[in-house]
């Protein structure tokens, strides 16, 4: 009786999960004739890291979670292995997001670089290879995250992610980052000369990934390369005419290629130079609005200068937990997502968490295919979490 009751108990909260949280459907998973296009009349929800609010993030179930909870782009980190494979992975360092303080066979791997004009000490990417990576497991950044995934899922490379963009049912677009291309290009080396940032373009090129914003090509294979380099970002635009977007970081820190001050980068001549290779910038959300004790004071005007040279604005990083989410927002995300996407009037978001986001856009500003790629029937939604959780484990 106990067993049949704990079996009860578990399709109920199935079924109502699936009542209040719409559930998409996993790339090839029954899919059939051709893709949903990717909306373009509401601000675009970005899965930062994909879904990493719920999974390790930079890994593919991550992904696969973005895209079944309506996202419009998973986003990425690229960095490179020591044999020059381009891999998803946030830092240039392996300590805080692998286990590989588990594999004492790396233990004499650890070494000083200077990143970002910081010296700092771990087990770095560019001294691996990627069949080394290959047995390292990802694990969640924060401690307060559900950490029942740790451990499970793999590194995945950069082309891996491709093909899961590739593969989902609906046109899902991809938002690479060039990572960190300095450090990258001093201390890794591919033939016949190349930089990371040509290799880069060669692997998007290789998929298919072409054309300028909103030509029938981009709408095809979506992408926006971005970067906080903005020489790379000017390199990578005689390669390639893909969207670009100039991510913009706190106010103490300069530009990690040409040691250039936040004022500098924000004004209305930098914002009318960088407009020339870029479409968008994307800005921490606390220099848009600045915070003082867990309180918004008044906004600056970046997001007006740089609508004004025609520039998209894409901040980041939204997540739900209390810690961030301002006292203005009553601990509330939607409040949070209102604020940002009707009074400030911005034309992306960064989040951890793409369901909160798509659930607000659904509801406030709803389009005609939200209900379209909603599938409510909790068998298969049991069916493709245990999928999902099956290819990626081990």
């Amino acid at each position: 009786m106990s067993s049949l009751c704990v079996v009860s108990v578990t399709l109920l909260l199935l079924f109502v999960r699936c009542s209040a949280r719409p559930i998409y459907p996993l790339p090839s998973k029954g899919y059939k004739g051709s893709k949903q296009p990717l909306q373009t009349s509401r601000p675009y929800n970005v899965a930062h890291r994909g879904s990493n609010g719920e999974f390790p993030e930079e890994t593919g179930p991550a992904y696969l979670r973005a895209i079944e909870e309506g996202t419009d782009f998973i986003e990425t980190d690229i960095l490179a292995t020591k044999d020059g494979v381009l891999i998803c992975h946030h830092d240039v360092n392996l300590d805080v997001t692998s286990d590989i303080a588990d594999h004492k066979e790396f233990a004499d791997r650890k070494r000083t670089y200077e990143v970002e004009g910081v010296n700092m000490t771990g087990l770095f990417t560019v001294d691996f290879t990627w069949k080394e990576l290959q047995t390292l497991r990802a694990k969640q950044r924060f401690s307060f995250r559900d950490p029942q995934y740790n451990g499970k899922f793999k590194i995945i490379s950069f082309e891996e992610y491709i093909k899961i963009a590739l593969d989902a049912p609906r046109v899902v677009g991809i938002y690479p980052e060039i990572k960190d291309p300095v450090f990258i290009n001093k201390h890794v080396k591919w033939s016949n000369g190349k930089k990371f940032e040509d290799v880069f373009v060669d692997t998007l090129k290789k998929y298919g990934y072409k054309g300028t914003y909103l030509s029938k090509n981009w709408l095809k294979r979506p992408c926006f390369i971005q970067s906080f380099a903005p020489s790379s970002l000017v390199y990578v635009s005689k390669l390639t005419d893909l969207p670009k977007i100039f991510l913009i970081d706190d106010v103490t820190v300069l530009t990690q290629d040409t040691n250039q001050t936040y004022q500098e980068i924000t004004s209305d001549a930098y914002l009318d130079y960088i407009s020339k290779y870029v479409v968008g910038i994307g800005p921490w959300k606390d220099t848009v609005v600045p915070v003082e004790n867990m309180y918004l004071q008044k906004p600056t005007d970046l997001v007006a200068r740089a609508h004004a040279h025609d520039l998209q604005v894409h901040p980041y990083t939204f997540r739900n937990e209390n810690q961030y989410l301002h006292f203005n927002y009553s601990q509330d995300p939607y409040m949070e997502y209102d604020y940002w996407i009707n009074k400030v009037g911005v034309d992306g978001l960064f989040t951890d968490f793409t369901g909160s986001l798509h659930n607000f856009q659904k509801w406030t500003s709803p389009l005609s295919t939200d209900d379209d790629i909603n599938d409510d029937d909790p068998a298969k939604l049991v069916h493709r979490i245990a999928k999902m959780v099956s290819g990626y484990n081990g």
